[in-house]
């Protein structure tokens, strides 16, 4: 895997418009590509998942799945376009994906470690309950399938004190037998009280806010995103990091409307202006808009295909812009992970305190909003080497 530069990234020449605007966190986190989670498994929490080509291609790296309210774990469910696979989908990808359908361009911070899927939702919102669930069976088989890290993009029911909270006691529990536990803080930064509901709320966990670079390598643009923040009811700082919350680049979930449209807009930005009217026709019904405006001019044409890839965040027709905490959590997750593999022997608390000791402040942000900062991929696995010893 060739490491990621700056020049690959200012020569637009060969790329498309959309494609353009998609820098991979990677690069803008400045990752050390050296570090990659190879031999390190981290533990996913979601609704659903689906086994994208990002994770299984061309060495299948899911070693376990697990669906919480089914007596069999059937790896035949990772097959399914459900609509609740896509949030698991994108988290796994995002923190462990390897950019198989980008050539390796839109790959994680952690494109070798290796994935453990637990299904815990079913429709709409995931009840504490089940989180909790999907968690004790990670607990019971994290030496079974040698998990380190837990990834957690959902949230709890209500705000409650932690030693009430039965999730937060098993995040404490987790952390204690040996599991870095990462969580969402949650995106109700601009709702009353903003709050940070459990798991996040626990004392253990590394809570992640987000961050809104601009999808830019200039620090100076860097603001916050829209992340809940604490203090929590217990007066506790979190999140402790903040991580991209925006202009992150998901999978697309195959087979579906939204991938038919992807790929549709992404064809017509790569075709020639003689092209346009005869692809809009041979997909007639995919964009109503598209379908009654195939005569129109070409630089009106042209308008409009920017205009669909900017109103449906596509980057291409595999890859579309996602945002929330949701995805900031596994970026910090797919770092711990490279820090695991620069010295296998980080107990979680040690990997917390790394986290925040090489943060980086953003300027002119409370320090309530965005804890200690910016995750510093390079530096955290630098002074994971040197505590190596």
């Amino acid at each position: 895997m060739s490491p990621l530069t700056t020049t690959d990234y200012t020569d637009f020449s060969s790329v498309s418009s959309a494609d353009e605007r998609a820098l991979p966190v990677p690069l803008r986190m400045d990752a050390d590509d050296r570090f990659t989670g190879r031999g390190v498994t981290i533990a996913f929490l979601d609704s659903g998942f689906y086994a994208h080509k990002d994770l299984t291609e061309p060495v299948n790296r899911i070693v376990a799945y697990h669906n919480i309210f089914s007596p069999s774990d059937d790896v035949s469910a990772l097959e399914i376009h459900d609509v609740m696979s896509w949030h698991g989908m994108m988290t796994s990808v995002v923190a462990a994906g390897n950019g198989f359908l980008s050539d390796g361009v839109y790959r994680s911070i952690a494109p070798a470690a290796n994935v453990v899927l637990v299904k815990i939702g079913k429709t709409g919102r995931i009840p504490e309950s089940d989180i909790e669930k999907g968690l004790r069976w990670v607990l019971a088989n994290k030496d079974k399938y040698s998990i380190r890290i837990v990834n957690i993009s959902a949230g709890g029911d209500f705000e409650q004190p932690y030693l009430n909270n039965t999730l937060c006691r098993l995040v404490e529990e987790t952390v204690k037998a040996g599991l870095t536990v990462v969580c969402a803080v949650g995106n109700a930064g601009l709702a009353p009280g903003h709050p940070v509901l459990p798991p996040a709320s626990s004392p253990a966990a590394i809570s992640v806010g987000g961050l809104d670079d601009q999808n830019s390598l200039d620090r100076a643009r860097r603001g916050m995103y829209r992340s809940s923040y604490g203090p929590t009811i217990d007066g506790l700082q979190k999140p402790e990091v903040i991580a991209p919350g925006i202009w992150v680049a998901g999978p697309i979930l195959p087979h579906t409307p939204t991938a038919i449209e992807a790929h549709l807009y992404a064809e017509l930005d790569a075709a020639r202006d003689d092209q346009l009217k005869q692809i809009i026709m041979a997909h007639a019904g995919v964009d109503k808009q598209l379908d009654e405006a195939r005569d129109f001019s070409v630089p009106l044409l042209r308008q409009l295909i920017t205009i669909k890839l900017r109103e449906r965040n596509v980057i291409n027709q595999h890859y579309k812009f996602v945002d929330g905490t949701s995805f900031a959590s596994p970026i910090v997750a797919s770092i711990a992970a490279c820090m695991l593999e620069a010295n296998p022997k980080l107990t979680p608390p040690q990997i917390k305190r790394i986290l925040i000791d090489t943060a980086e402040r953003v300027p002119d942000v409370e320090v309530d909003r965005q804890g200690w900062g910016v995750v510093a991929p390079r530096k955290a696995v630098e002074m994971a080497l040197r505590w190596r010893g």
